[in-house]
């Protein structure tokens, strides 16, 4: 297993992802290496090697058989789950055809694998079946509405359900389902995926009317690329694969003998009653519970998204209340614990579809996390998975994650300066002077917990909470959040964008930020300037004026482009090529943007400023712009030009090892402190801690006005997977720092 770091002490990964797939068991692994080596032969082979192959595949078939209790039908070995949705499908579909039925409808669980109703409507519209396809709904546990079913189930073509749920663990009542569907449709064909219930809850197929039940071995600690169908007897069928008429013409290809020795092991440890390796569902409830309880002590205030008593003990779904997901994951993975957030097939969506189905608030559907282990787990392992998550509670502290219970909590000192803080693309900001003076400017609702938590433990004065304007796709949080911080803020009278009635001035220690009218993007923008005592740079809270490489939305009610370019002359009398540039969206993360910049990446602004149009011209310009946009997209606060593509270079493990040898090279951690603190990057790099800055993307604009970097020395920037260290160089480099490369793959890669 691969080591990872947290402190200094070495650590191997602690997996708790299974329901995504599994490692390969070692007895399994023996077994499909030899079949590759030494049982290789080709079942449709007539001589002895091609004999034994095919007495191998038949004997895996029959132990099928008795694993999902089939004591008929027949068993298809197939490339995993997929395909046998796609073979159940079609074979429906085809067969359909012949259906006299006036309206047909297609049946599927709300909370479905994808695979289930992207096939469906893929088929019944390449077929021509032209049903209506429906989500059966479920109830906030997860459970299928039966009276829906009950409804629509005479005009049914198909009906797929799953036994047990891969994001939740829930498992559904086969048997109430099959009475629901029998009594009063005899005919209609019934599909249960099966997948996630394999080695966790009792199979006997052959006592049901259940059509088509698909199965992968990746979910069971066989390995990728195999699976199995069971088709009952009688029940419709098309080959999904012709070819050379392999399994008796049903599904053609020469067998993946490999995969099938897998499945044959597999299948022989399940029936083996003397084995114990799986775990009964005692045990794995006790797991259940262990793992929930250093969950709870560690991160404190966690919302379940499933009944235990309905769901399979090897999942745990959980949203911890005031922490995003991915900072949970972030986490984790920095510690070497590896989860996901939802389902491992919908990375990337903004919601889970099936807590979203469930009922589920927001939060838990956007910020849920999935836990999952495996039925072969060892006690060893579960305790050690506690062990390293209870190790992550002081780094939580720490980092103002969470609100320390001890009466001397070790926490590190607020960091000082601005921090970004990003929620869907929008964008807060956090300023803290020297003696502990702070603004917080256009906060965001789902942060502030966040906020709250870092004036309380690092005992900030907060002089204002700010919003650059009213923002037009969301409520204000100057008031809920002036509310949470009262013991901390300043008591003074303030106008709707909270800044205090006539005061021309906020000092925060030797800093001093001033308002400036800037109308355009709405009619109450202003901006805000911070001078920065230090340095001739400063910092300008432009909100939705002005956006990395693109400028406000003026179709927006009160928007107006005429006077956004009064504004941005305005701006530009007071700001140098060096201003850092804060907007209120950062739609591509591009984290420090100066002036300079600004207007080198935005046409339209640099053609205002250098006088090439006048305020006429531009506002012509913007609205026309503005209303294409307007129409090609979905309506953003602002509109952003493609960053342009710059090369970066990039560096493997190695290379980057050899590189910081040299004295004025240094590594640069682009992940956030929470992250950078659960392993030691200088160890694993071997070079010292005092070469290795942790800057994360929400303080790179800080660090450039701190000038806490040099163009003259080289930098290696990195994070987990390549993908933030990257965006951080290509910010440096247009910053002017150009001996800056990147860790291609990231930590991900570099073990």
């Amino acid at each position: 297993m691969s080591e990872f770091l947290l402190h200094d002490e070495p650590v191997t990964q602690v997996y708790l992802d299974a329901n995504a797939t599994t490692p390969v068991l070692p007895c399994i692994a023996d077994v499909v290496s030899h079949t590759m080596q030494i049982c290789f032969g080709n079942p449709s082979s007539p001589h002895i090697t091609g004999i034994q192959a095919k007495h191998l595949l038949e004997q895996t078939r029959q132990k099928a058989r008795t694993v999902i209790g089939a004591n008929s039908g027949d068993i298809l070995f197939t490339s995993g789950a997929t395909e046998g949705i796609q073979t159940a499908v079609v074979s429906t579909l085809i067969n359909a055809k012949k259906n006299l039925i006036k309206n047909p409808v297609l049946l599927y669980g709300a909370t479905e694998h994808k695979a289930v109703p992207n096939t469906l409507k893929h088929w019944n519209s390449v077929l021509e079946i032209n049903a209506q396809v429906l989500a059966i709904p479920v109830d906030s546990n997860g459970i299928l509405d039966l009276d829906f079913i009950a409804k629509h189930i005479n005009n049914a073509l198909m009906i797929c359900t799953m036994a047990v749920n891969n994001e939740t663990g829930v498992y559904q009542d086969l048997n109430a389902i099959e009475r629901t569907i029998r009594s009063r449709n005899n005919d209609v064909s019934w599909m249960v995926d099966c997948v996630q219930a394999l080695g966790k809850q009792a199979l006997t197929l052959s006592d049901t009317t259940i059509d088509y039940a698909p199965f992968s071995g990746h979910k069971l600690y066989a390995p990728k690329g195999i699976g199995f169908l069971y088709i009952r007897e009688g029940s419709a069928y098309t080959p999904f694969i012709a070819g050379g008429g392999q399994e008796s013409g049903m599904r053609s290809g020469t067998e993946n003998l490999p995969g099938i020795a897998g499945l044959n092991k597999l299948f022989s440890m399940l029936l083996d009653k003397s084995e114990r390796t799986f775990k009964s569902a005692d045990v794995l409830n006790a797991y259940r519970s262990q793992l929930q309880s250093a969950i709870v002590d560690t991160f404190g205030d966690i919302t379940f998204n499933h009944d235990f008593t309905c769901s399979v003990p090897t999942t745990l779904n959980f949203a911890v209340n005031d922490l995003t997901s991915k900072e949970v994951i972030d986490l984790f993975d920095a510690a070497g614990i590896r989860v996901s957030g939802g389902s491992a097939c919908s990375t990337g969506a903004s919601t889970s579809f099936v807590l979203d189905a469930m009922g589920a608030s927001k939060w838990q559907s956007e910020n849920a996390i999935r836990l999952s282990f495996g039925p072969a787990a060892t006690k060893e392992d579960i305790d050690h998975a506690c062990t390293r998550i209870r190790a992550l509670k002081v780094i939580l502290q720490a980092n103002c994650l969470i609100v320390s219970d001890s009466t001397t909590p070790q926490q590190e000192v607020c960091a000082l300066g601005l921090t970004q803080f990003r929620h869907l693309g929008a964008c807060s900001w956090l300023y803290v002077s020297d003696n502990k003076q702070a603004v917080i400017i256009d906060p965001i609702i789902e942060l502030i917990p966040r906020f709250e938590k870092i004036a309380n433990t690092q005992n900030l004065f907060i002089k204002g909470v700010l919003n650059t304007h009213m923002h037009q796709e969301r409520s204000s949080a100057i008031t809920l959040l002036s509310s949470v911080l009262a013991d901390r803020i300043l008591k003074a009278d303030v106008d709707e964008l909270g800044w205090p009635i006539n005061e021309q001035h906020i000092a925060l220690g030797q800093d001093v930020l001033e308002k400036i009218t800037t109308p355009g993007h709405s009619q109450d923008s202003v901006s805000y300037i911070l001078k920065n005592a230090k340095s001739n740079m400063s910092y300008c809270f432009c909100g939705d004026l002005i956006l990395p490489a693109g400028l406000g939305n003026t179709s927006l009610i009160g928007g107006d482009a005429k006077k956004m370019a009064e504004s941005i002359l305005k701006l530009d009398a007071q700001l140098n090529d060096t201003s850092v540039i804060c907007s209120g969206h950062d739609y591509q993360q591009c984290f420090a943007m100066n002036w300079a910049v600004q207007q080198a990446q935005t046409p339209l602004l640099n053609a205002l400023i250098t006088r090439g149009i006048d305020t006429d011209e531009f506002a012509v310009k913007k609205q026309s712009y503005d209303a294409v946009k307007q129409v090609n997209s979905t309506q953003l606060c602002g509109y952003v030009n493609a960053l342009p593509e710059i090369e970066t270079q990039q560096l493997s493990f190695n290379d980057a090892k050899k590189m910081l040898k040299a004295s004025n090279t240094y590594l640069i951690d682009t992940r956030e402190p929470y992250e950078h603190d659960a392993n030691n990057v200088a160890q694993l790099f071997n070079t010292d801690d005092d070469k290795t800055l942790n800057i994360p993307l929400s303080r790179m604009a800080n660090a450039i006005v701190e000038e806490q970097l040099s163009k003259s020395k080289h930098y290696i920037l990195l994070c987990r997977s390549g993908n933030r260290s990257k965006v951080a160089a290509t910010n440096l480099i247009q910053l002017g720092y150009k001996k800056v490369y990147n860790l291609s793959g990231g930590l991900a890669l570099s073990h």
